[in-house]
């Protein structure tokens, strides 16, 4: 079953910055796209495993700190040549309250 869980106020998310946030056993990377738009992923990079919040984040993509991959923040899919998906997380902004569902 779905669970919603508040993870900040929205102006705490700086834009093109990630944010780790824990929930439970859960770490997610919070990323506010240059269009404002919040998205949340895995903190868990596909390839070995490395944190995603300290990648760069350019439009929808977000390049893994580690290896250079280029992940859609959308969906979770690594873009070709590379292969891999991320978990992906949907989000809710209710005032400046931001939720996310697990």
């Amino acid at each position: 079953m779905a669970q919603e869980a508040y993870i900040g106020k929205y102006h705490e998310f700086p834009r093109l910055l990630g944010k780790t946030v824990r929930i439970d056993e859960r770490e997610l990377a919070v990323f506010r796209l240059s269009n404002d738009e919040i998205r949340v992923i895995e903190n868990k990079s596909p390839f070995k495993g490395g944190v995603l919040a300290e990648g760069m984040v350019s439009g929808e993509y977000l390049y893994d700190p580690l290896y250079d991959w280029k992940i859609n923040l959308t969906d979770g899919n690594v873009q070709a040549p590379d292969s891999g998906n991320v978990k992906t997380y949907p989000v809710k902004i209710e005032e400046d309250k931001v939720f996310v569902t697990l």
